[in-house]
């Protein structure tokens, strides 16, 4: 198991003998407990998943820690206890509670919170902000006004059951729960009345309207000049966080936009904003934004680019350098429902699939700003070229690359080439060996390459790869893909309509098989984009135009 947010281990040596180190495990106690608890592993190694064999765990250990951890913090919370692994081997089980409404601290005055799989110290200017997460912790489970299950809307929670019941992501252990237990399982209910959370989800029009703050969202759009010429806005409560992404992905005629890049003797269409970004983006500003400040979130769309406004500062330890490889949730069980739907990509913040999504369109990763009181992420429109798209295009579908080697991959070929230190700062990455977890099989592949040693080291694009994926050769039609010969069979019944299926095979290529050809005619008769007259030999085929 990797040690992440949530969980850590340690080895035996830091509470037995001369050489216990308790202040860094009271450090790490401090950690978990002002994020959102967590456990640490106690006599299993860092690279290990299981204890030694022989290990055994004293008593006296336990006890040891029971005594000595409270005796080092404050407003930490612990449960010790003994373990025995699959192998026979004995290690302690650390239970760390979330201190939901303090601040714990060791008792020599250091503030310390946990940021994806480091231990990170709080400075003093971050104490306010650490209070204000504390407030956004207790939001999503706690019961403001008793509204009992029963008076929830009945029609968002038959929505909800069947979207646990249907979602892939969810084990079958949870799915065969009944819906009552469903419904505590997330957090939506507490002793039978709504929490915040289930109010916001389940909860009716009127009882939305009284959460402090329910979300609501503005979409502007500006002209050229920067002025307002449309405005959308979602703010009379009747719709949940689900209900209300998709009346922002389905209301706006904007996101249909597109521009049609040549692909060999094909087209292809590359969205302004692809709504897998867009989706994205506006669950992140659901899922993370501060539920306990004031503000809209703001969608503005300008003829250049696309701004999405969220509430609050980003959360603890994350930063617009980092927030690529950082995951800390502020509303962790909102964010594990919008997870567990299917509404966002991760649970923490999911902005390594908008990088992979913009840099394989060929456009700039996102900009985030973190102002005074909102983050505001900024995506362009432009497509920085078309060489580089096609580049990315013919390594997505040849080479199965990673996502991070599709990440790093798009910015070597933007970037037109870039140096070690400049990529490992982009990537926010500060291990020596880091990087190559990122390039992984771009050199084995030969997709890029390198020179210079060290920080040094220059990584570029093969020439001779890019070279390929710029030379327009013939297209090897027979494995085209079933939607571009669709594509050319309207394309050609266009121009030479009433044409039988050998005219249309000699016209198209010959590399099509017959057979393969009018099983896709076929399927376009039944789509009634064609029809046909005739029999055997003499049918001829047309398009239909009343389609």
């Amino acid at each position: 198991m990797k040690e992440n947010n949530h969980f850590d281990k340690k080895s035996l040596a830091i509470i037995e003998g001369k050489k216990a180190n308790w202040k860094e495990l009271a450090k790490d106690c401090v950690c978990f407990a002002n994020s959102y608890g967590g456990k640490i592993y106690i006599g299993i190694e860092d690279n290990d998943d299981l204890p030694e064999k022989n290990q055994k765990i004293k008593d006296e250990h336990i006890e040891n820690i029971q005594k000595r951890i409270p005796s080092l913090t404050l407003n930490v919370g612990i449960a010790p206890k003994k373990v025995i692994a699959e192998n026979g081997g004995e290690y302690i089980e650390l239970n760390v509670y979330r201190s939901s409404q303090t601040i714990a601290s060791t008792t020599d005055g250091k503030y310390y919170m946990r940021v994806s799989d480091e231990c990170k110290p709080i400075l003093p200017g971050d104490l306010d902000r650490l209070v204000s997460e504390k407030n956004a912790f207790v939001w999503e489970e706690k019961v403001v006004k008793k509204i009992p299950l029963a008076d929830c809307d009945i029609s968002k929670y038959d929505q909800f059951i069947k979207d646990i019941k249907t979602s892939q992501r969810i084990s079958d252990f949870v799915k065969e729960k009944t819906i009552e237990e469903i419904t505590d399982y997330y957090f939506l209910t507490d002793n039978g009345f709504l929490t915040n959370l289930g109010v916001l989800w389940i909860g009716k029009r009127n009882h939305r309207a009284t959460l402090h703050y329910a979300p609501s969202v503005q979409f502007i759009k500006y002209d050229d000049n920067e002025n307002k010429i449309y405005k959308k806005v979602w703010d009379d409560y009747s719709q949940n966080p689900k209900e209300l992404i998709n009346a922002i992905l389905t209301e706006i005629p904007d996101w249909n936009e597109f521009v049609e890049i040549s692909d060999g003797i094909f087209r292809k269409n590359i969205y302004n904003y692809s709504p897998e970004v867009i989706r994205e983006l506006v669950a992140n500003a659901f899922a993370h934004r501060n539920y306990t400040m004031r503000g809209d979130i703001f969608i503005n769309l300008y003829t250049d680019r696309l701004e999405i406004h969220s509430p609050g500062l980003l959360p603890l330890g994350v930063t617009p350098s980092n927030i690529l490889t950082k995951s800390v949730q502020r509303n962790a069980l909102l964010s594990k429902l919008f997870y567990d739907l299917k509404l966002m990509e991760k649970e923490g913040s999911g902005y390594d699939k908008i990088y992979e999504v913009l840099l394989g369109n060929g456009k700039e990763v996102p900009d985030v700003y973190e102002g005074e009181d909102r983050v505001t992420v900024t995506i362009k429109k432009r497509i920085i070229s078309n060489e580089v798209l096609r580049l990315m295009d013919k390594a997505s579908k040849e080479l199965q690359l990673k996502q991070r080697e599709l990440i790093s991959l798009g910015l070597i070929a933007q970037n037109d080439g870039i140096s070690a230190i400049e990529l490992s700062k982009i990537l926010n990455i500060k291990q020596a060996n880091g990087l190559m977890s990122w390039i992984g099989s771009l050199l084995e592949k030969e997709v890029i390459k390198s020179k210079g040693k060290t920080k040094g080291t220059l990584y570029f694009v093969n020439p001779e790869f890019l070279r390929d994926a710029n030379f327009i050769e013939k297209t090897n039609l027979k494995r085209i893909e079933p939607h571009r010969l669709k594509e050319l069979i309207y394309e050609d019944l266009k121009n030479y309509p009433e044409s039988s299926i050998s005219e249309i095979n000699e016209r198209i290529d010959l590399e099509i098989k017959q057979r393969t050809l009018k099983t896709k005619l076929d399927e376009m008769i039944l789509e009634k984009l064609l029809y046909k007259k005739g029999e055997r030999k003499g049918t001829k085929y047309f398009i239909n135009k009343n389609t």
